[in-house]
């Protein structure tokens, strides 16, 4: 289908109006240098949106964000990898908003009005005597180029093998208008806002109350569809800052202009979910599970999840094999209405099951199918209109031994560190 949206290079720099910045500190290990502190700021009044973790469990700086987006305005973000400031105490509060406070100073802006976002082990307390003499040089380093917008993608990696960043143009009233964006997660990634943190900004000049309706909306068709591990994480993070420097025409809600940027701006968080989903922690799959013909609307998303959660179904995806059985098996206990007898499952239009019961295509087409590193595999229910789909991947026996001894391993690197800057 035709569009007049464009790809264009850069990320969160991409967009008029924007600077960022990165540095390293030795967050994670005082002995290894890698950027991961970064900054994001904008030249204009900024109106923003954000979701944020569901997770009753919840990082300082996400306390700390939520709370400065409901009393102010905000302009400018500070993130950091190697440390979740999570489950930290009032200590951790204390230390999100020094992050914050330190920033404005330098800044010349209210304390208030900087958002903290934090990704990496839970539980460590911040290096804060290492991250508070680097933040005048991240202020010195702020510039508009894209290069720049590229070092806030690779100073929010953790697990990631590789940054993501996307960037869109699109037109409003004749005027060009972009949204920039990057995202971090590999692993610890489920529904309902999986663990990430993305950062997206835009020159679009838009309404508080439509831009959050957008982000929701884009939000709920990308970030609240993919999963890993099936962990949700006690950071995750979505912000958008619009500041209307394209000079643009005002976007408001109902209009021709305001579907055009909503679809845009899922395009955008669509990409990057996916790229989360393909750079998971030791994945060597990439698998669109697809739910039609469902009762309802939740009937879909139970049957989608459950599957795509389904560790026996992961594995097998891991191993090449078609296991139909596993799915339909997921399929039963998922909680959503169906009837056996009605259910088809095909991988990549390949029949796997037709009526609940075998088909008869050869094992070996099946397993030709399995055996590419994405495809999909098609639920029909044959019981309403319904339709739902979530990205998801296989689960290794890498993975497993990634995560097996994360917290030992960076808690050594904690003390070290801590007992050198003493």
């Amino acid at each position: 289908m035709a569009t007049d949206r464009k790809s264009i290079r850069g990320g969160v720099t991409a967009p008029l109006g924007f600077r960022a910045s990165a540095v390293g500190c030795g967050i994670k290990d005082a002995s290894v240098e890698r950027l991961d502190l970064a900054l994001i700021i904008s030249d204009e009044p900024v109106v923003a949106a954000a979701t944020f973790t569901t997770n009753k469990v919840k990082a300082a700086p996400v306390r700390v964000s939520a709370l400065h987006l409901r009393k102010s305005n905000v302009k400018a973000i500070i993130a950091n990898s190697g440390n979740a400031n999570a489950c930290t105490g009032p200590q951790g509060i204390a230390d999100a908003r020094t992050m914050a406070r330190v920033v404005a100073r330098q800044l010349g802006i209210l304390q208030r009005e900087v958002l903290v976002c934090s990704t990496g082990m839970i539980g460590l307390p911040m290096p804060m005597a290492r991250i508070e003499p680097k933040i005048p040089d991240l202020v010195q380093r702020l510039s508009p180029r894209l290069a720049n917008g590229s070092d806030v993608a690779h100073a929010i990696m953790t697990s990631d093998t590789r940054p993501k960043e996307v960037a869109v143009e699109i037109e409003i009233d004749g005027k060009p208008v972009r949204i920039g964006a990057c995202a971090k997660g590999a692993g610890m990634i489920d529904p309902n806002m999986a663990t990430m943190l993305c950062f997206i900004t835009t020159d679009a000049a838009i309404g508080k109350a439509e831009l959050q309706r957008a982000v929701t909306d884009s939000v709920e068709r990308s970030f609240n569809r993919i999963t890993i591990d099936g962990d949700m994480s006690t950071n995750d993070t979505v912000t958008v800052f619009a500041n209307g420097a394209s000079g643009a025409k005002r976007i408001t809600s109902g209009t021709k202009e305001a579907e055009k940027f909503t679809k845009a701006l899922t395009h955008v968080m669509v990409k990057l979910a996916k790229m989360i989903v393909a750079d998971g922690e030791r994945v060597t799959k990439f698998v669109d599970v697809r739910v039609r013909g469902a009762a309802t609307y939740h009937h879909a998303r139970l049957i989608a999840e459950a599957v795509a959660k389904s560790s026996l179904c992961k594995c097998s995806w891991n191993g090449e094999d078609a296991n139909w059985g596993r799915i339909m098996d997921a399929i039963g206990y998922s909680g959503a209405r169906i009837r056996e007898e009605t259910i088809d499952i095909y991988f990549d239009g390949v029949a796997a099951a037709r009526n609940g019961m075998a088909a008869d295509t050869p094992v070996s087409k099946l397993r030709a199918v399995v055996k590419k590193h994405a495809f999909t595999i098609n639920i029909d229910l044959h019981l309403g209109e319904a339709n739902y789909n979530v990205y998801t991947s296989d689960l290794s026996p890498e993975y497993v031994d990634f995560n097996r001894s994360e917290y030992s391993m960076w808690k050594k690197a904690q003390i070290e560190g801590t007992e050198n800057d003493e």
